[in-house]
Parts: C-alpha cells; structure tokens; sequence
C-alpha cells in the first residue's frame, strides 16, 4: 500500500533522535558499564566506571551532553519502496540536525573544508546512508559519532587466504595502539566483506546492535566472542588506568565480497556509545 508522509515528520524525528542520543545513553550501554563495574577488581578503573555512570546519570537529568564532543551527524536511512515522501528528504534530515545542535547547545564540530577548517557552525553537513527496502514506513538510525574514538578507526584489505587469526590480530593491534584514546570502556564495530567503503561503513553501522546480542550466524559470533575476551586481555582499562574491562562488546556485520578480497574495518565507539533508533 502506497503511503505518503511530510518531509516535516523526518526533520523532527532526527531532531529529536540527536538530541536524545547526546543527552540519554543507551540503556544497553549504561548496564553494561554498571556489569563492568561490578566485575572490575582494579580500584582506579572502578573509581573511573563509577565517574562514567555518575556523568550519564547527570545528563539525561539536566539534558546536557553526555561528553563535550557532540560528534558528527550520522544517519542511516531505510527506505519503504511504497513510501513517498512529500518535500526534500536530504533538506529534512539536515534540517533536523541543525535543530538538534541549536536547541540541544551542543558544540558545533563541522569544518567547511578538511584542508581550510572554517567551522559551519551547524554541525552541518550531517553523513547520510540509505537503503530502500520492503514496506512504506522510513526507518531512521542516527549515531553522533565523536572523533577521539573515530581517529583511531582503521581498515585493511586483506587477502582472501588469510588465516581468522590474522584478522583477530588486526583488531587487536589497532585496540592496543588506540590505548586510552577512544576512551574506553568501547564498544567495537567490524565490518567484514564488500568493497572497502561498504566495509567502513558496516563497521559503523554496527554498534547500533545491542549489547548482549550476538550475530546470527554462529562462525561470526564465535569470532565476535574470541575477540572481546582477547581485547580485554589486554587490561587497557577504563580511559587507560588498566583494568579488566576495556570492550562492553563486539559487533560484527558481514557482507558478500570479490573472490580476490576481504575487506576489515574497524571503528571503535567511546564508553558514550551515541545512537537513536524510530521508525515512521
């Protein structure tokens, strides 16, 4: 059934999935850093996780920013082939991130051009992702996605007769030399297969899935599980002090690829794992 709704709906309904995401941490995220607490035996990481939960606690109270980084915008959009929306859908959705920065005071991150650097002071152009599929309603996922925790994203074109272990040891190379940077405790996306955009953007797609949740094919969540518990061997920490917890999760998304490739990216999310979900 053909079914036609007003671009307006889309610009606040991303407005206010930003500025739920800035001020509200997910509650998956929020029970796995108290789980965390409760299992951490080193005194400093615990004093940390108890400053994180505290500070989460405080913001979706005051509704104010979870961290100083509100990131920058990212929308996944999944279409209904029998939708039709009524206006400019790309005007929409920027529209509801330039709302969500003004009335939510958050800070303002976007330059103009990567080599210049001139501030847009909108938060603006947000990043958008769509997809058309089955139905006539508009899923929207947004993440605001902070840059201590993106800087130290990494991707590899591996080639296709590498052993597992040669992936898993990918992972954990770029969690040990990210350190405290991404500000840890984390929660690692991996995007396996595609090409190598398709890889990147999978990994980021795929801290949208909540924690405690595995894949559903049981090769990926066997390596979802062996690479936690190795990334947690490591004992990086809560924000870098050592400690046993420095992953709440591992999220995999695979897609099919070229005979003669295997795409891996990882992208890592903060402790203030930043998404918001709703369906129109």
């Amino acid at each position: 059934m053909i079914r036609a709704i007003d671009s307006g709906l889309i610009r606040d309904a991303v407005k206010d999935l930003f500025i739920k995401a800035n001020t509200s941490l997910r509650q998956d995220i929020l029970s796995g850093l108290k789980l965390a607490r409760k299992n951490e035996t080193r005194e400093k990481a615990r004093y940390v996780l108890d400053i994180i939960i505290k500070n989460a606690a405080i913001a979706k109270k005051k509704m104010m920013p979870i961290c100083q980084d509100t990131g920058m915008a990212v929308v996944y959009l999944k279409i209904g082939q029998s939708l039709i929306v009524k206006g400019d859908l790309k005007k929409a959705v920027n529209k509801g991130v330039a709302l969500a920065y003004k009335e939510g005071y958050f800070r303002n991150s976007i330059v103009n051009d990567p080599l210049i650097r001139k501030n847009t002071n909108t938060n603006l152009p947000s990043i958008i992702y769509t997809d058309i599929v089955p139905g006539n309603k508009i899923n929207i996922k947004v993440v605001a996605k902070g840059f201590g925790c993106e800087n130290v994203s990494k991707t590899r074109m591996f080639r296709p007769t590498v052993p597992i272990s040669s992936i898993e040891q990918f992972i954990l190379d770029a969690v040990r030399d990210a350190g405290s940077r991404p500000c840890p405790p984390v929660y690692i996306g991996i995007g396996i297969g595609g090409t190598l955009d398709k890889a990147v953007s999978l990994s980021k797609e795929a801290i949208f899935r909540p924690l405690g949740k595995t894949n559903k094919d049981k090769h990926i969540a066997r390596l979802e599980k062996s690479i936690l518990r190795k990334v947690n061997d490591l004992r990086i920490g809560p924000i870098g002090v050592a400690g046993n917890i420095t992953a709440l999760g591992v999220s995999i998304l695979t897609y099919p690829t070229h005979i003669a490739g295997l795409p891996v990216a990882i992208n890592i999310s903060c402790h203030a794992t930043r998404t918001a979900e709703a369906t129109i």
